[in-house]
């Protein structure tokens, strides 16, 4: 199930909402309620991976709680790789064994030896979140930075509740182990009236714009990029680029708005990323706790700031390959993690400091038109294809007969994506924003905002009704 879907947001969403308001202000009473609701959630998708999620918690939960208390350094690091190597383990069979095996056939062919069949394996939803998570609590009880749960159900709770399990933001365990035993104190009417209006911000994201940006995408993606000119191909490109981003930011914002409803505090994963001043500010900005999860779990151990020059460079080199992997078992995610790894390294190198110089609007421009033609390659997953696409874009052929129809939904919502997108850039409409989102606001603001995010919800809900159209970008991930 997703959260734009009219099964839950005509019936799992209110129901959640009311029998949650209604039971006793007891947390161990919501806990048990959110964790049922959770496996109903996931089990709506893919009911027979649930038990592959049950499984895996509870092996998960004894390794750890068996490492905790171990003291022997050797015996801990043991405990470590085999909960680490379980969770990786079944992320590379679900995700990456036939990408695997496919690239095994490819090279072997080349001898003339026969190929092997690949396996018809069904990605579980949200497998990529759920397995990095698993593998902060892990690491985070092992670096002693938190105590382990004493509770498996709380453990379990975690892992699967349902805001933050398909699609992120990726939670680390001691950002919110403490708030599953006490996120009911933070249950106020101000927190549940700034939920419900974030949710439905981004549910607004998500349906009025991100779906009629698909739309167009789509049309131009499925052409052969000899078949179009540039013009096309740039409205393919910017179309795509504001559809991920208001797919997923309008996702993660409904994940943290019913977080707070029901009183957890979950990461922001966005920050306008596409106000950015270079790619380094992109990547801060952007998927924020998948960032901090590389950063963290990755970057640092590899020896992240404090080593050579050369060193830095290569380790940026893997995060971002590794980055590029998590998001697809294909090459062209591979080749657009190496595409911004290559941009991090060159500004680390020397553009930093000539960006500097050239002042804030052509550094965004910059940043942008790097991000837009990554996008190209995250989109197509024919390498080949793609480079003939991003060749189209800039040989500046705008002959008519080459060119695509437009709808008319597109004709008017770009320019307001483009509006929503870099309209942070003022001062004003920041310190708006952040008073909605952070800071809270006046019991009238509330009735007002709570008012138009009825309007909203209304709305979203007619065009979903009237709608076949309604892809989820990161749902795959």
């Amino acid at each position: 199930m997703v959260f734009s879907s009219i099964s839950f947001l005509t019936v799992f969403f209110p129901l959640f909402i009311l029998i949650y308001s209604l039971l006793p202000k007891k947390v161990g009473i919501k806990n048990t309620f959110i964790l049922f609701s959770s496996i109903i959630f996931y089990s709506w998708g893919g009911p027979k991976f649930i038990f592959a999620i049950l499984t895996t918690t509870v092996l998960d939960f004894f390794l750890v709680k068996i490492m905790h208390q171990k003291n022997n350094p050797a015996q801990r690091k043991l405990f470590l790789f085999f909960s680490v190597g379980l969770n990786l383990g079944l992320l590379f069979i679900f995700k990456y064994f036939n990408f695997f095996i496919d690239n095994v056939n490819s090279v072997s062919g080349i001898f003339g030896i026969s190929s092997i069949h690949l396996a018809k394996i069904i990605l579980p939803i949200g497998i990529s979140f759920y397995t990095f998570e698993s593998i902060t609590y892990s690491v985070d009880v092992y670096r002693r930075i938190h105590k382990p749960l004493d509770n498996f159900w709380e453990y379990q709770l975690y892992i699967i509740l349902f805001p933050k399990l398909i699609a992120g933001p990726i939670v680390r365990y001691h950002d919110i182990s403490d708030q599953i035993k006490n996120h009911v104190q933070n249950e106020t009417m101000s927190n549940k009236l700034s939920g419900f209006i974030q949710f439905c911000i981004g549910l607004s994201k998500k349906v009025l714009i991100a779906n009629a940006m698909g739309e167009q995408a789509d049309a131009v993606f499925s052409m052969n990029p000899l078949d179009i000119n540039s013009q096309s191909a740039w409205i393919g490109a910017l179309a795509y680029t504001m559809q991920i981003y208001f797919d997923f930011s309008g996702y993660s914002d409904m994940a943290i708005g019913i977080g707070k409803i029901v009183g957890f505090r979950f990461p922001e994963n966005f920050n306008n990323p596409y106000t950015s001043t270079s790619i380094t500010d992109f990547w801060r900005r952007w998927h924020i706790t998948l960032g901090a999860w590389m950063k963290n779990y990755l970057y640092i151990p590899l020896g992240g700031n404090k080593v050579t020059p050369s060193k830095l460079y290569i380790n940026l080199g893997i995060v971002f390959l590794m980055s590029g992997l998590w998001h697809g078992a294909s090459w062209n995610f591979v080749f657009w993690g190496a595409y911004h790894g290559f941009f991090l390294i060159i500004e680390r190198a020397f553009l930093l400091n000539a960006l500097n110089k050239a002042g804030k609007i052509p550094s965004i421009l910059y940043s942008f038109l790097v991000v837009v033609v990554g996008w190209v390659f995250f989109r197509l997953e024919n390498i080949h294809l793609a480079f003939g696409f991003v060749k189209k874009m800039f040989s500046f052929n705008f002959n008519s007969a080459e060119g695509i129809v437009t709808n008319n939904d597109f004709d008017y919502l770009i320019f307001v994506a483009l509006f929503f997108s870099f309209i942070s850039l003022n001062k004003h409409v920041k310190s708006l924003h952040d008073k909605i989102f952070y800071s809270g606001m006046s019991a009238a603001q509330y009735v007002f905002f709570t008012f138009i995010a009825f309007v909203l919800y209304t709305l979203c809900l007619a065009f979903v009704s009237g709608s076949s159209f309604n892809p989820f970008i990161y749902f795959r991930f």
